[in-house]
């Protein structure tokens, strides 16, 4: 069991660079080792999850060379993936596990995928079951969750889907999937979610179709090997820019973060609550937006978080949280369902967390009520192993009274593994403990 003890107070001062982007990391991996030629990878985040789909590729045939900042991965093309002697892990990443499934999906050879006890309890049929309208052989376990088994096929063929959720995760593998198949596949979302996958996919030199809210692609074409920049991670950005805000005197510069239109979401709610965030040195790196962030402690407000911007802020709603506790006011997050189904049901645990500090909030099926200004109690938080529950909640002790424990926060470790020493640096009284 790994602990954080934060002590109440302090402030953030600094500049940081916070860890490479895990969505783009994850993509560069998975289309570098499909395409023609080698493609050099800099700025990868080196966070476990990313670490377990570079091995699971690395059982699927394809030679990853790690040589200081630089990930170099030696393509096998569309069709040169090889089968796996066993099954293959992806730890707790979700992101890693079904874009594989549309990779795999249309293969020669029998997989297996399999995952941690997090990962296995997460829903797989909202990706298995429209690959399987696309003539994939895929079964699940009980309860829809891991184990995937998926067995050989002739051939896939393309299909329109019309999402009933936004899940960009499900959107690419069904995309990747359309790289094998006959004919076009298109997918269409009720809300946009983050276009990494299409933008790289172009970027790798394989044409996306956008038309009228539907994006598809031909199978049949071929990717090439290119070099590829990742930026800061903007949800790993999040923390430091929420607690930079709710602590007086406090100044953060962060350089080189994503800015991807679909993900900065987190910039708006946190301005339209008054944050103080400056944008500079905008420019575009490999197909994503990238800008230096600079963010002082301002006062804030509440808000209403709405469906939409829920699609663009999905994976910073906890952080979110957190400075509409410090807001004055009442924040309103609705149309959030999804955060039911992450590492852990996020809404409960970010509930669970601001009551034992002493928020009035309150729990809806989508969402929550967050009733700001009365300021944060110490305590105890159960972060239910969730990476982003577990950051999200050490950051309050910048605001809190008393001290702040933080239990079950290994997880840290899949998508920020340097955050205490980071957080640290910056001004958080943070200790990490391993205890039995």
């Amino acid at each position: 069991m790994v602990l954080y003890e934060v002590q109440a107070g302090g402030c953030l001062q600094g500049q940081l660079s916070v860890p490479g982007d895990k969505s783009i990391s994850h993509r560069a991996l998975l289309l570098g080792a499909i395409a023609n030629g080698t493609s050099s990878v800099s700025g990868l985040l080196q966070g476990e999850d990313v670490r377990a789909t570079a091995e699971v590729l690395r059982q699927l045939g394809v030679d990853i060379e790690y040589a200081g900042d630089v990930t170099r991965i030696h393509g096998v093309g569309l069709h040169g993936l090889q089968r796996p002697a066993g099954p293959l892990d992806l730890g707790n990443s979700g992101t890693a596990v079904r874009l594989l499934m549309g990779l795999l999906a249309a293969q020669s050879f029998a997989s297996t995928l399999v995952g941690d006890t997090s990962l296995s309890r997460r829903p797989m049929g909202r990706v298995v079951e429209p690959l399987q309208r696309m003539g994939a052989s895929i079964t699940m376990s009980e309860g829809d969750t891991l184990p995937v088994d998926i067995a050989p096929v002739v051939g896939l063929h393309g299909a329109r889907h019309d999402l009933s959720i936004a899940s960009a995760q499900v959107k690419s593998a069904l995309l990747l999937a359309g790289l094998f198949a006959k004919g076009r596949t298109a997918v269409h979302e009720p809300a946009q979610t983050r276009d990494h996958t299409e933008r790289m996919l172009g970027g790798f030199g394989y044409p996306v179709i956008t038309d009228g809210g539907w994006v598809a692609v031909d199978g049949g074409g071929a990717l090439r090997g290119r070099d590829v920049s990742v930026p800061g991670d903007l949800s790993s950005a999040a923390f430091f820019l929420v607690g930079t805000s709710i602590t007086p005197q406090s100044r953060i510069v962060l350089p080189s973060v994503g800015l991807n239109p679909t993900r900065s979401g987190v910039i708006s709610v946190l301005r339209e609550m008054g944050a103080s965030i400056t944008v500079a040195n905008e420019r575009v790196d490999a197909g994503e937006p990238v800008a230096d962030l600079e963010v002082r402690h301002a006062p804030l407000h509440g808000v209403a978080i709405g469906k939409r911007q829920v699609a663009l802020t999905i994976d910073e709603l906890p952080i979110l949280a957190i400075a509409a506790a410090c807001a004055h006011g009442t924040t309103v997050v609705a149309g959030a369902e999804e955060l039911r189904v992450k590492e852990s049901d996020r809404i409960a645990a970010t509930v669970s967390g601001l009551r034992a500090l002493g928020v009035t909030v309150e729990e809806r099926r989508d969402g929550m009520v967050i009733e700001g200004g009365g300021g944060l109690d110490g305590g105890t938080i159960d972060s239910y192993g969730d990476h982003r529950i577990a950051m999200a909640f050490a950051i309050a002790g910048l605001a809190a009274r008393e001290s702040i424990t933080v239990r079950d926060c290994a997880n840290v470790a899949t998508s920020f593994p340097d955050f205490p020493e980071l957080a640290r640096r910056a001004g958080l009284r943070i200790t990490v403990r391993d205890v039995e």
